[in-house]
């Protein structure tokens, strides 16, 4: 799980020191995961104290959600190369009238704008947070334009060390995980018209083909003679993969088992639908959506690939096979259905991990973040005086 070696030491004055400002970047205009990482640590920093502000696009889903949180959110354009020198411009004019302590970027984009402004306006710690496991092929905006990178997981460091990021600049901080809310009154069974005795493997993640849900829907169609009550629900969106998964679950003849739910906001009445969960990834740099399934006392299934395996206990919590292999998927899902009883404890197991010892919480995340923040801006301001 969490090495102690890799993980921020929260700074003394941590809690008690005076208020820091904060500036959020993010050039992405849909939500998914790394924008509600995003949004997640910024209410769980205001809780502490902290003012935040964010930059972003204006039809960007992050920005509106901000502004209803109660969050100041500037927009500003950034596609496109006729804006690059109008949005750097903003940011830099912004950073001058409002002096902000902390400018912490999220995607290239935005990175390449908000820091190079936050370097003209000298604001005092540059922080880019690195959400995704993809090959990185240059360190310029890790290392010239930002001070600082934060690494939402072991894997993802370990990749800045291999391109030959220097360890000292570099903090691992897993992403922070909000635990699923129920209403009780609402039944995602029902609504499917399931029988009683319905054995349900779920997958929650938007529809791309790094996700490997065309693996899930081969591996379920092997084991779907073995358990004729056994029920596949994908929630999620995403063209053109939903449309193709559609057509493959019509090609196996098994659109009477196979459930297409969409995009869903209410993930914790969904979840308690399911039995297993289980998301055959490709690539994933942390994978908070297996945290999310933990605490809801599901075992779950993921791929042995980036930042998976820190999600679970591998064996003790759930169970981790290789990527591309619907084969092997299969066997570990025939395991899960065919033993309630190992689905109890592997369960309960998840469900201890997070929500016992609060591992992933906002809170936590927000408390090393701040951590992090304190030490650097310490750092950086003793090597202005000795300069």
């Amino acid at each position: 799980m969490l090495n102690p070696a890799l993980e921020p030491q929260a700074s003394a004055a941590a809690g008690t020191s005076g208020r820091l400002r904060i500036l959020h970047t993010e050039a992405a205009t849909a939500y998914g995961g790394q924008e509600f990482c995003i949004f997640k640590e910024m209410v769980a920093m205001r809780e502490r104290g902290h003012h935040l502000e964010a930059v972003c696009q204006p039809q960007a889903e992050l920005a509106t959600r901000l502004r209803e949180a109660g969050f100041t959110v500037h927009t500003v354009t950034m596609k496109g190369p006729l804006n690059f020198f109008r949005s750097l411009a903003f940011v830099y004019r912004l950073l001058l009238r409002e002096r902000f302590d902390v400018v912490n970027t999220h995607s290239r984009s935005d990175t390449v704008r908000a820091a190079i402004a936050a370097r003209l306006a000298r604001v005092p710690l540059i922080v880019r947070t690195r959400h995704l496991a993809k090959p990185i092929n240059s360190l310029y905006a890790y290392t010239w334009l930002a001070h600082r990178v934060i690494a939402v997981s072991r894997h993802v460091y370990q990749q800045l060390l291999d391109r030959g990021a220097r360890p000292e600049c570099i903090a691992t901080i897993h992403s922070p995980v909000v635990l699923p809310q129920v209403n009780e009154h609402a039944c995602v069974r029902r609504e499917l018209g399931l029988p009683a005795d319905a054995l349900v493997v779920g997958c929650v993640a938007v529809m791309r083909a790094e996700k490997g849900h065309g693996d899930l829907i081969d591996a379920f169609h092997r084991i779907s003679s073995v358990f004729p009550q056994a029920h596949l629900v994908l929630v999620g969106e995403g063209m053109p993969v939903f449309a193709l998964m559609q057509a493959r679950v019509a090609e196996l003849n098994l659109g009477a088992r196979v459930h297409f739910l969409g995009r869903r906001e209410d993930i914790g009445n969904v979840m308690t639908a399911f039995d297993v969960f289980a998301l055959p990834t490709h690539r994933e740099a942390l994978g908070t959506v297996f945290i999310e399934a933990a605490a809801m006392g599901l075992p779950v299934v993921g791929t042995d690939v980036g930042g998976v395996p820190e999600t679970m206990q591998a064996g003790v919590t759930g169970l981790l096979v290789p990527p591309r292999d619907p084969a092997t998927l299969a066997a570990a899902l025939e395991t899960l259905l065919a033993d309630p009883e190992l689905r109890r404890r592997m369960g309960e197991a998840g469900r201890e991990l997070i929500r016992g010892q609060g591992l992933f919480s906002a809170e936590r995340t927000a408390d090393q973040v701040e951590g992090v923040y304190l030490r650097w801006l310490s750092e950086l301001r003793g090597s202005a005086r000795t300069a």
